[in-house]
């Protein structure tokens, strides 16, 4: 972690949170990576001919939500001052041909990207399935063997959790996934909701509350940041 920036702007960050300045950014344009500054790596889950999960009543794609609710975090950190870099920043998938293996590349692509701009932190973001259409809310997974996964993931539950929208007080979970092992960095996957469940399906197709998990998701790696600085 880049200690020279935290330790001298933790305290206006923090108060940029309680303000709530950075909750309605969009994406900004990508700039050269400045060396003395945190880089965050937002990884849009899915996309090109994997769709991920499907929307109960809204059929929209996993995919095109993991998408927007990304551009509207990577906003937000470029906004604050952290370098940040999507692995997907449009529709497709980076697997280059959807020949058989297709995932895999696609994983691959994922983890070389990461490599190359030394992350800092990898947040990825995903969407929800159950069978039991009851189930609601955000859900942040981390790498067992990772304790600084783990407190990131901690803390990126909690704002999820003080959402007046969230439905559920969901705690982190355990996962055996590609994107929390990839990387030695502190890594978490946010599912931000089931779209299984109607009512989170809405949330999670309206362009307001995508800016405003976005913004829970911002917070909670600035709170995590604070704390490990």
């Amino acid at each position: 972690m880049k200690k020279s920036f935290l330790a001298g702007t933790t305290l206006i960050l923090c108060a940029a949170i309680s303000l709530g300045l950075f909750a309605g950014f969009a994406a900004a344009r990508q700039t050269a990576l400045n060396p003395d500054m945190p880089t965050i790596v937002v990884d849009a889950g899915h996309g090109g001919i994997d769709n991920g999960v499907t929307g109960v009543k809204s059929g929209s794609d996993e995919a095109d939500i993991n998408l927007a609710i990304s551009r509207y975090l990577k906003g937000q950190f470029t906004a604050a001052g952290f370098n940040c870099v999507m692995t997907r920043t449009t529709q497709s998938g980076l697997y280059g041909t959807t020949a058989p293996g297709f995932k895999k590349r696609d994983m691959q692509a994922r983890k070389q990207i990461i490599e190359d701009c030394a992350a800092d932190m990898v947040i990825s973001i995903h969407q929800n399935y159950c069978p039991l259409p009851s189930r609601r809310g955000g859900t942040v997974f981390f790498n067992p063997s990772s304790e600084s996964g783990e407190a990131l993931a901690a803390c990126i539950q909690e704002q999820l959790n003080l959402m007046p929208e969230a439905g559920a007080s969901n705690q982190p979970l355990k996962g055996d996934y590609f994107m929390l092992k990839c990387t030695d960095s502190p890594s978490v996957i946010v599912e931000c909701g089931f779209l299984s469940n109607a009512e989170d399906d809405a949330l999670l197709n309206d362009e307001s509350f995508q800016r405003a998990l976005a913004y829970a998701v911002f917070k909670g790696a600035v709170n995590y940041l604070s704390c490990a600085g």
